[in-house]
């Protein structure tokens, strides 16, 4: 690759990097000057929590288009606490297992 190439590459991705940012710049100042970005914090986009009493495992988050439910298992146990269990059972501290205290 000559001094020549390198150039010629260097100018090319300044280009392509200018492009970018400015498109980004651009398009913020777009969307402070229309409003655009206020419409991303109404009542309408924000989820609702909603509880069925059918099955107390079973939570709905519904949005005006959406609709997600999220089901716990039995005795579930997150994995944070799994493994702070894990740690601890090394450690001696509480919940160590190594009989009653």
């Amino acid at each position: 690759m000559t001094l020549k190439d390198i150039t010629k590459w260097h100018k090319g991705l300044s280009k392509v990097y200018a492009v970018g940012v400015w498109t980004i710049v651009g398009s913020f100042a777009y969307f402070q000057l229309t409003g655009g970005l206020k419409d991303l914090d109404s009542d309408q986009n924000k989820e609702e929590k909603v509880e069925d009493n059918k099955d107390s495992n079973q939570i709905i988050y519904k949005t005006e288009y959406t609709k997600s439910v999220v089901i716990y298992k039995k005795d579930f146990v997150p994995y944070t606490t799994r493994i702070y269990n894990f740690i601890q059972s090394f450690t001696g501290g509480p919940g160590s297992g190594d009989g009653p205290n």
